[in-house]
Order: structure tokens, then sequence, then C-alpha cells
């Protein structure tokens, strides 16, 4: 959920809005409370498809279809079809996406995945003996709600990944999922549902897709080896090539559950972790709802969405805050078996009028009724579940479900003319392959979860391949690709980040010794004992790893020999295995020595820094509270010179670039110096507190890129400055609530994206121009502020993929 934006309809229908809940390719999903006081989930179509002649009659066909099966687990809905808007609502009932829950609790048991198959076969069966054809089948159509599944969608608009209209009129839409007879452009028929039935229960069962693309479907055979023993015939024969081969809706039913879908979840279906967010969730709804009822009024007849309201320098055109999962997958060619993003559209489309319910922005799932419930109550499309915990983020829902799933190769796509009839097109050809939609976060190619036994560790990621992971008790390699484990090596356990040295090796700092790993099996190639690495008499200590360029790598240590103790700063040659050479330092806080930082890597020399918290009290009163910085010669070590940049605190960001300029946050303000000189060259005035917000904005540790400089400040903006200069060239909001903590910023692979993250969110600019492209959330993530693990970039990757890690998950998102 998140809040109401400006032009978002404050009625519609006889519904008022009380915050957004999701969007779809066709519709935007809104939180509501009905004249009686009860709470909906009203689906408004977006503006620019009502307008269209064939997406009105085709809405109003899924409509009444819709209607017509209302009950069981299809959810009894109202509606407006003839209107300006159009919209569908139903009675608001706690439940998830089956992407959501998948994301949240992994993949379902056994004992529940036969209740989904069944409540949906029971489902089709209805709709095939009306000789029908559902089209609606996708992970985010399906709901899971406490009492057995609800299913939401009723057709190719239901079900869309894309939708467009065409300035001839035309409406454009790609289904997100493909079956053998639409990959070959046959007419797709009831066993055409019976097939993605098939999908959707292996996604259930493992989390992942057994066909992962249109070559796959039409020719390939699916991989059940996660699926349930017992499962696999019945989900085999729904995934046979030849229509005629697959079993019918009622038989797919009475195999699963003989005694019916409801009969089986009477007792409860869901896995524990599942039951709790659908209470968290429920919790936060009520809390909304109770909140709007008792809160003040806006201007419009609207209530308002939350006592503190969006977040400061807010606005609609950059709020890009995702809202949930979408509906349907998007058809863009998958990049490995794992690899099938979900669709959802884009933020920036038009929006409701406030008096008449026009329709709203833009994306992604169904513009059919939301959520169903089974007899009683019917459930909505809930936003991704998050703890009940009210405060400043308490509308803003996480974004992305972790696991993806269904295989959709090119998407099947769909035209209707203006004089089209509402019936389905003869023909289903693949859709070319298209861009994600503007202002949606990518849906992560594959989630990867570390074990907790794991414990502390490190990450990195070598030459684009592979996610090398470095802990206490073992090391392990994580295929870039599909995110599967490749290795775990217990010979190769160290606490140090990987580093790269080649194609094939990176080294790590083992307590004991020096290890060069291959990373395509986790094999340790190469091993220099630390015993080897002092000289004749000496003792080595080494406390931390400075920086790193090419094969050259920068530690700091300490030395003792006889009674003498030194700290020193040492150059490793990785692809040697030796000593470059090594200088003295000044020693740091005891016991554990000095740590030194490089802050700039220039072809003939280094500026490193020392670690604020290992500066002893002598040094910082001798250096009147300011940073201290030393040059050494690349080649041999030999110290060039020390100097102070006035002003800037020693645990200030600090970074420089190639030509002798470092670049630093000073009292909420960045500052170019000279480092030959420790002249200041230029500065950046810190940014305005908004109203009622208090103290100093500081910007974090920036990055470079070329002429430019991209860094982040407490008030959650992000700047682009000329290094030159000092002109700023833009400047954006990621639009989350200001707090203590500063968000750090990375590249994408390409460069062409400026990510900044923090514990909240991962967002991402355009480098150009900063325009604000999407917000990345972690599915189900509670929001605990600094608390929670931080999203964190990991750079080294290349294409399009960038690997992210929150704690002990990781996530590939297909940014560039």
């Amino acid at each position: 959920m998140e809040p109401l934006q400006q032009d978002d309809p404050h009625r519609i229908g006889p519904f008022t809005a009380l915050a957004r809940f999701r969007e779809s390719a066709v519709s935007v999903h809104y939180l509501a409370r009905g004249a009686d006081g009860a709470t909906a989930v009203v689906s408004v179509a977006r503006p620019e498809l009502a307008a269209l002649p064939a997406f009105r009659r085709r809405f109003q066909s899924e409509t009444r279809r819709t209607e017509r099966l209302a009950g069981g687990w299809v959810a009894p809905i109202d509606s407006s079809t003839d209107g300006q808007a159009l919209w569908t609502a139903s009675p608001y009932v706690p439940a998830l996406t089956l992407r959501e829950a998948i994301a949240i609790a992994g993949p379902l048991p056994e004992r529940a995945v036969r209740i989904l198959g069944a409540a949906l076969a029971e489902t089709l069966s209805r709709v095939h003996a009306a000789g029908a054809v559902l089209h609606g089948l996708a992970p985010d159509t399906v709901l899971l709600a406490a009492d057995g599944p609800r299913l939401t969608a009723f057709g190719v608009l239901g079900a869309a990944a894309v939708a467009e209209a065409h300035p001839d009129g035309q409406l454009s839409v790609k289904l997100g999922y493909l079956t053998p007879e639409q990959a070959t452009g046959a007419k797709p028929g009831p066993a055409s549902d019976i097939f993605v039935l098939g999908l959707l229960l292996t996604y259930a069962s493992t989390g992942t897709t057994p066909l992962a693309d249109a070559d796959r479907i039409t020719h390939g055979e699916p991989d059940l080896d996660g699926v349930p023993g017992e499962l696999r015939p019945l989900v085999a024969h729904c995934l046979a090539k030849a229509p005629d081969d697959r079993p019918s809706a009622g038989t797919v039913a009475a195999e699963l559950a003989l005694e019916g879908a409801a009969a089986l979840a009477r007792d409860g279906w869901l896995p524990p972790t599942l039951v709790t967010a659908l209470e968290a969730q429920s919790a936060r709804v009520t809390a909304l709802a109770e909140g709007a009822t008792s809160g003040p009024q806006r201007a419009g007849g609207g209530t308002a969405v939350a006592p503190g309201g969006p977040a400061p320098g807010s606005s609609p055109d950059t709020l890009l805050i995702n809202r949930g999962i979408g509906g349907g997958m998007r058809g863009d060619r998958v990049t490995s078996q794992l690899a099938v993003p979900a669709a959802r559209s884009p933020q920036g489309a038009p929006a409701l009028a406030p008096p008449p319910p026009t329709p709203p922005p833009a994306t992604p799932p169904p513009a059919a009724p939301p959520p169903a419930a089974p007899p009683p109550a019917a459930p909505q499309q809930p936003a991704v579940p998050q703890p009940a915990v009210p405060g400043r983020r308490a509308l803003l829902t996480g974004v992305v479900a972790g696991v993806v799933g269904l295989a959709v190769g090119g998407g099947a796509g769909y035209g209707l003319a203006p004089g089209d009839s509402d019936k389905t097109p003869a023909t289903a050809a693949p859709a070319p392959k298209r861009s994600p939609i503007a202002g949606l976060p990518p849906e992560p190619v594959w989630k990867y979860e570390h074990p907790a036994e794991a414990g502390q560790f490190s990450a990195s990621v070598h030459q684009g391949r592979v996610l090398v992971l470095t802990g206490r008790e073992q090391s392990a390699g994580i295929d870039l690709r599909t995110g599967r484990p490749l290795w775990q090596r217990t010979q190769a356990a160290a606490l140090s980040r990987a580093l790269p040295v080649d194609g094939e090796l990176c080294f790590v700092d083992a307590p004991d010794a020096f290890l060069w790993i291959a990373v395509r099996d986790g094999q340790v190639r190469h091993r220099v004992a630390k015993t080897t690495l002092a000289g004749p008499g000496e003792t080595l200590t080494l406390t931390g790893t400075a920086g790193w360029d090419g094969t050259t790598v920068w530690m700091t240590g300490r030395v003792k020999k006889g009674a003498a103790l030194l700290s020193y700063l040492f150059a490793y040659d990785l692809a040697a295995r030796k000593w470059l050479w090594r200088t003295p330092v000044a020693a740091g806080v005891p016991p554990n020595g000095p740590q030194y930082d490089v802050v700039a890597v220039r072809p003939a020399d280094i500026v490193v820094r020392q670690d604020a918290r290992t500066i002893t009290p002598a040094q910082r009163t001798a250096a009147k509270g300011t940073s201290v910085l030393f040059a050494f010669d690349r080649r041999t070590g030999k110290k060039l010179r020390s100097f102070r940049l006035a002003g800037v605190h020693p645990s200030a960001a600090l970074v420089g670039d190639a030509s002798d300029r470092l670049f630093a946050s000073s009292a909420g303000e960045l500052h170019a110096y000279n480092s030959r000189t420790a002249a200041r060259l230029w500065r950046v005035a810190r940014a305005k507190a908004a109203p009622g917000e208090t103290g100093v904005f500081a910007f974090g540790s920036g990055i470079l890129s070329g002429p430019m400089l991209y860094a982040a400040n407490r008030h959650q903006e992000v700047a682009a400055v000329d290094t030159a200069n000092g002109r700023q060239l833009w400047r954006r909001s990621t639009e989350a609530p200001a707090t203590s903590e500063i968000p750090g910023t990375a590249f994408s692979g390409s460069g062409r994206t400026v990510l900044a993250y923090d514990s909240v969110q991962l967002t991402a600019f355009a480098a150009r121009d900063g325009k604000r492209l999407w917000k990345f959330q972690e599915a189900g993530a509670e929001d605990s502020g600094t608390d929670a693990p931080r999203y964190r970039p990991l750079t080294g990757g290349s294409g399009r993929n960038l690997v992210v890690r929150r704690g002990r998950t990781f996530y590939a998102l297909p940014v560039d």
C-alpha cells in the first residue's frame, strides 16, 4: 500500500478511496471504504485504455463472466462498466498473491499445493463447462487466504503483463505466459488453462518455473525434480505438449482433492509464516480504515491517507514507490531458467481527476475484481504484508517477490481493433520483446537465501559469473545465471571479502593463510601460509584490507620483532603472489592496531586515510579534529606527503579521482580539494531541511564516473555534481522518509543507472538526467529502519543483472 497521489480519485462510485493497494497492466487497485463502512478493494481501469472501445467491450465481457462465476473461490463484485471510469470492487479479505507467498515463505508444502490446485481446477471446470477459456491464471492473479485460494482474473485483461493503447484505436495486450499452442500461433482452448495450471502448481511446489522460454515450452521437457513425488505425474500430465493429452479440469480437481478443496482446507492449510503475514496485513488495513474514519478530511471529499501523509518532498511526479506485486508477468525473453520478471505498470500514467471516478495511474495486475473470497467473504488483491507497525512507512508495502515463476518466453500477444468482437482472437503469436514498464522495479531473475547457520559472511561478485560468499566456517559459490549453489568448501573458509585476481581465481585472506580459490568449483588452487609472509624473526598480524586495484591489494598490519611492535601499510601482488613493499604508519588505538582506507588510486600514487575508529586521542588533538591524509608511491611505497583537509572530520565521507581531486562531505556540504595543495576547489551548499525537520543532512561517500560525482545525503536526496566546477546537474529525492541513515550509492553494471540504498529501499535513477526509475523493496520486509539490513548492490557484475544483498538474502535484478 501507499498513500493516494494528488490526482488519484477521492470517490469511486459509492466508495471512498483510502490508499493505493497495487497496480496491474490495465488498472490501479485502491483500498476503499464503502457507503456501509465495509472495506473493499476497487480496481479502476487506466484512463488511456478505458477510452478505447475495444477495451471497454472486453472489460464488460470479463466483468460479466466474473459476476456469473461469483461464489466458491470467486468473490462477488460490484462494478461500473458504462461510465467514464471503468471499475470493479470486491470485499477486502486478507490474502497474498501466490508470488508474494512464495517470496515470504518459499515453496508451499504438498498439502497446500493440493488445496491450491484443487480450488483452481474447480473454478476452471465451471469456466470450461460454459465453453469458455479463462486466460487469467498467473502468480499474481491467484490469492491465498486463510480459508482457501481465490482467483481474481477472468480473461486476457486480468492476466495481462502489458496493455497498450495505439493511436489508431487498437488495443495491444501481451500475456505473461505461453503454452505450446500459443507459442506456435494456434488458438488457445480449455487445455491451455490446464497447461498454465501445471506451471502454477510447479511454481507453488518449487518456487521456480519448469519451462523457462518459448523454445523449451514448445520442445523441451519440464524440470519437475522439486515437485513432490505424489504430485509429479499429475503435473507432468497437465504439461503435456499436445492439448488432447492433458487432463480435464474436473479430473485434476478430483485427483488433487477428491473431497473438494474447501473440505481439505477447513482446518487450515497455510504455513505459519503466511498465517502471520496475513494477520499483519489485516492489522495494517484495519488501522488504515479506522484512521481514515476518524482522520481529517481533505479537499475533494476524500479522507487523509495516514496521520503523517506522504514523506516530505514527495510529489505525484516522483513518488515511484512500488505498489505491491503486479498482475501477470512481463513477456521479455528470459535470461536463465529462473528468469521470469513480472510486469508492473508505469507510475507516471494519467490519473483520475478527483470529482468523477476517472481512471487513475498506470500498471500491472488485472482490471478484474480484486481478490475473491470463498463463500462468505472475498479477498482483494492484497499488498505484500508487513508487520502491523504504524509509523512513517505504515502505508508503504514491500515490493518484489523474491522468487520468480512462470515461463514467459516471448509472451502471448493479442490485438483488439476498434471493430473487434469480445471473442478471443483466433491467433496468439508471440509478441516482440519490449522494455520493462517505466516506473516499476525489475522482478528478480532469482532469489537466494544463504543458510542461517553460515553466520557472518562477506559477499563479492566475480567476473559477472559467480557470487562468492566467504564465511568463518566455509565459503560458497552461487551461479549468477540461475542463483543456484555451485559449491561449498570448508577449506576455503575466510571472513574477508573475496577479491578478483583474474578470470578464474579470487583471493581471500584466511585466518592462517592467503588463499587463491577457483570460482568455478571452489577448489583452493594456491595457498601461502602467513608464517612464510613475515621476515626472519618476525611475527606478522594483518589487521585489515585498505583497498585494492587490479592485482594489487593494500593491507594494514603489525610486525613484532623482539620487543619492537611496528605498524605498516603493505602492498601485495596477487598475481605474482609476493609482497611489493611495506611502509611504516601510525600505530593506532591498541590492541587491534591501525586500519587505513585507500580513498584515491592514481597512476603514480595512492592516497590513504586512517580509519577514525583507530585514531588515538593524541592523533586527534594533533590533527585538530580534521582529516589527515597520506600519499604513497605506488611502486615503492615511499611516503610522498601528508596533509590535512581543513573542516573535514576524520570520519567524513571521502573519495578521490585520478586527477588529484578529493571530494569530501563536511557539515552537510560537498567539498572538492586539490590533494597536492589541500586547497579547496569548490563546495555544494547543504540541502535545506523540509518544514518541521532539523539537523544537518550530511552527504555520504560519493561514487565517480568520468567527470561526474554522485552522492546521497540524509535528506534522502541524490545529487549529480560536475567534478570540475561543483555545478549540480541534478538532485532528486528517493521519496523515502528522512532518517539518521545516509543512503549509500552505487552504479549498475553499465554505469547508466545510479542506485541509492539503505535499510528501507533501493532506488534507481538515470545517471544522465536523474530521472527516478523505480524503487525496490523486499516483499514482506519489516519496516525496522536502521535496525534492518541494508540493501547493498554488489559491484563487479556485468551485463544487465545486478546482484543486491540484504542480510542473508540475495537478488539478481535485470537493471540494464
